[in-house]
């Protein structure tokens, strides 16, 4: 019987890769931006100035995805800084989901720029899986002007970790056989799911490789770290669990977060902002036919404190004012009045039931907010996200759907999109 065979392909630095392609593609410019210093960033003016994607040589200069771009340009002084293109990002990932379900039904997208391919028995059509996962790679970047890298593997982790072991543009293997040499060696803090603040804790336990995670004491992990301690030792033994990626090909939950010009100190402003990201989040829910059970309130402090209450509704809704007066209430429970640099909705517990728990002591009507709900999103499906707002949005500082996302996203609004890869690719 054959083993089971998973590709992770992952787009080398995806939003400057994308924009490179994009202008070398139109003649915009003579210039690959990957070829220089060059990063993806922010607006600076609305406090989203940072670092979302890097070239390699920007990396060369130590600047790192996520950090100020007034510390990437002290780093690098001549730095070429290019605004994101969400509408294109979209774009580029569709095709290439699209291209590599030519090799695979199974297809399983774990990120705008990363998938899972199953390759189970593709040696008997395809050859043999590290070969043509080269071949593939390089299929990609003949096509679409873009690298990416591509681990193989048994599981899921592997593929993925195989994936990061060196960059970009690269094939490599990570097979169980494989993990005392590639994986054991790297730093603890190079392990999927081990993020800064567990990395610091298992310092302090002495530990400092994954080979040193997998042969520590669960048990011991566990009165450390609690259930994560257990986890974490799973997978530094390279054992897939439940937890990554048994089933993703519909969503888990719908969120949105903005983060503010300024901090939020008073909360007639932080209601509205939770009010345009309930709109968001409402109208995508209904986009895909989705109600949420669960409703949960995140804040960032302009300390970096973090925190988040949550709360079960007591029927699945996807009404923007029932998100909304809930999202106010976790507020009012949860914020003791720091001020706030960002903050954010999300639901989760998704449902397709169309079944509706009234309440006798509920003055707002719940069918009538659907009817008129969904008369919104045809409008703006129609018009645009602001040919109809609430009231309250008219003179406020506040967008009335507010977020990172772009408005394709948020309204079903497609905008069009420079066709700059070759005709066969979308003839699958």
């Amino acid at each position: 019987m054959n083993r089971p065979i998973y590709y992770h392909v992952d787009v080398n630095a995806a939003f400057l890769s994308w924009e490179a392609a994009r202008r070398l593609h139109d003649r915009q410019d003579t210039l690959d931006l990957r070829t220089v210093p060059a990063v993806v960033g922010g607006s600076e003016k609305t406090r989203h100035g940072i670092v979302l994607a890097k070239s390699t040589p920007a990396k060369a200069f130590g600047i790192k995805t996520g950090e100020a771009l007034v510390s990437a340009r002290e780093k690098c002084p001549g730095l070429i800084i290019v605004p994101p293109d969400y509408p294109l990002y979209v774009s580029c990932s569709r095709r290439l989901m699209r291209y590599l379900r030519r090799f695979s039904a199974a297809i399983d997208q774990y990120s705008i720029d990363e998938s899972f391919m199953t390759m189970t028995g593709c040696e008997h059509t395809l050859g043999q899986p590290v070969l043509f996962a080269d071949e593939l790679r390089q299929m990609i970047a003949d096509h679409f002007g873009f690298t990416v890298n591509i681990g193989v593997s048994s599981n899921r982790l592997l593929a993925k970790m195989a994936g990061e072991l060196r960059k970009p543009n690269r094939t490599l293997s990570l097979f169980p056989e494989e993990i005392p040499e590639k994986l054991w060696p790297l730093p603890v803090g190079d392990l999927f799911f081990v993020g800064r603040a567990t990395t610091h804790r298992l310092l302090k336990l002495g530990i400092t490789t994954v080979g040193e995670l997998a042969a520590s004491d669960p048990d011991m992990l566990a009165a450390h770290l609690k259930s994560a301690g257990r986890l974490i030792h799973e997978l530094a033994n390279g054992r897939d669990t439940d937890l990554f990626l048994t089933n993703i090909d519909e969503n888990k939950g719908y969120g949105n977060a903005v983060t503010v010009p300024a901090d939020l100190t008073d909360s007639d402003t932080a209601d509205a902002y939770l009010l345009s990201l309930a709109e968001t989040v409402g109208a995508r829910l209904r986009a895909d036919g989705m109600k949420a059970r669960c409703v949960a309130v995140f804040v960032c402090t302009w300390e970096f404190e973090r925190f988040s209450h949550q709360r079960m509704m007591i029927s699945p809704t996807d009404v923007t004012y029932e998100l909304y007066r809930t999202a106010v209430s976790l507020l009012r429970e949860v914020w003791h009045g720091d001020p706030i640099r960002q903050i954010g909705i999300r639901t989760s517990c998704l449902t397709h039931e169309e079944a509706y728990q009234f309440s006798l002591f509920d003055p707002i009507r719940h069918d009538k907010l659907m009817k008129v709900d969904r008369a919104v999103d045809d409008i703006r499906r129609r018009m645009g996200e602001n040919a109809v707002m609430r009231a309250c949005f008219l003179k406020a500082p506040v967008k009335n759907m507010a977020g990172g996302l772009d408005a394709s996203r948020r309204t079903g609004i497609t905008k069009a999109i420079p066709d700059m890869f070759p005709d066969e690719v979308d003839d699958v």
